[in-house]
């Protein structure tokens, strides 16, 4: 089989459209590793975790017990190419002398 120049850019970009799509369900990351991820960094006890639309991706809610006794809510972008969300502290700010233990 002989393939002309349209024919073989034609080849390519059906190539590269089908590379592309795998690579993008493969940059996905579950809820469960969402959680596992942030179990491991934070080495805390996961409370609970929640998914939620935000524009076109979803993004992980996930609430945290710290070793310290603080509760954090982490936010993980399920699409692993983007850095997450800042984290957000449901904890009571530094400096008002009350430290919450749950």
């Amino acid at each position: 089989m002989i393939l002309n120049n349209h024919g073989l850019l034609w080849l390519a970009a059906l190539l590269l459209a089908a590379s592309g799509a795998a690579a993008a369900a493969q940059a996905a990351m579950t809820l469960e590793q969402a959680i596992a991820k942030v179990q491991q960094e934070t080495d805390g006890k996961v409370l609970s975790a929640d998914s939620r639309r935000v524009g076109r991706r979803t993004e992980y809610a996930i609430k945290v017990l710290t070793p310290e006794g603080h509760v954090r809510v982490v936010r993980v972008a399920a699409d692993a190419a983007r850095p997450p969300a800042s984290a957000e502290s449901t904890k009571n700010p530094a400096g008002n002398g009350n430290k919450e233990k749950h």
